[in-house]
């Protein structure tokens, strides 16, 4: 059993008091790895949920610099931190909630040369991207290193999320096999997407890593959750793991490959 201080017990107390979570629950958040690909509207609140909750270590991937237009939407980046790199932002903020966690940076974009050696060192994973090439990348390494994750996606008004558990569930190439064409489907760059969006299906990703840490609930396995704000009808939809699947299905795949970036350009 982990010796938690005294101002880890309070720090933790709401967490040490909920049924089924409990201070065996706050121990395996204490002995986790989550990692969180993007620092920007989806990996902000992912991040900062992660940091309080006292997940013992959080790696945070990102090559960009905070931009002004980021700051409508990624609330874990402030206005004096524009032209800083996102990771370095957002470990500052992280760990300011919480100097108990280890926040483990990678200033970096990820591609098939890296992304397997960051991935396969943790237990979690989120994909906060906002590009198809990334999604499926993050996917594929998943898949191949056995690492559960968190899908993702927003734009306008909406959001889907669904788990992953690698060669137990189905994938995400399952339920959408390849990236579109480009120019099919306009981005959050083209198209928009309202500031809170982002932190409504933020908070659901990091509510799905703790409760997978903690062993608790029904993660979003063979279902893909998807919302509209503006009416605040949310939908389940069911899958089927695909035993044809070209990542995970039958032999699956045996290495990484990257994926053309797929740019839909805006239209003003």
């Amino acid at each position: 059993m982990r010796d938690f201080s005294d101002e880890e017990l309070e720090r933790y107390s709401r967490h040490i008091i909920l049924q089924d979570v409990g201070i065996e629950g706050q121990e395996k958040i204490a002995n986790s790895k989550v990692l969180v690909i993007g620092a920007g509207g989806l990996g902000s609140p992912v991040a900062l949920y992660l940091a309080a909750a006292g997940v013992g270590e959080i790696g945070i991937v990102d090559g960009d610099v905070v931009d002004l237009s980021n700051l409508q939407r990624q609330v874990i980046h402030a206005t004096a931190d524009i032209g800083v790199p996102k990771v370095l932002s957002a470990k500052a903020k992280m760990e300011a909630i919480n100097p108990n966690v280890k926040v483990t940076v990678y200033q970096k974009f990820l591609d098939a040369s890296n992304i397997l050696d960051i991935v396969k060192g943790y237990d979690f994973v989120i994909d906060g991207t906002d590009n198809f090439s990334a999604k499926f990348l993050i996917n594929d390494a998943c898949i191949l290193a056995n690492v559960p994750y968190s899908h993702g996606g927003i734009l306008r008004f909406g959001g889907q999320t669904m788990t992953i558990k690698p060669h137990e569930s189905a994938c995400y190439a399952c339920v959408f096999d390849s990236p579109p064409p480009a120019n099919a489907i306009p981005t959050c760059s083209s198209a928009g997407i309202l500031g809170a969006v982002a932190g409504m299906l933020g908070t659901i990703q990091a509510a799905e890593a703790l409760k997978y840490i903690v062993g608790v609930g029904e993660p979003l396995y063979n279902r893909l959750l998807t919302f509209d704000a503006k009416t605040m009808n949310f939908r389940n939809v069911n899958f089927k793991k695909n035993p044809k699947c070209r990542v995970c299905g039958g032999e699956g795949i045996k290495e990484i490959r990257d994926y053309e970036a797929v740019v839909c350009e805006a239209k003003l």
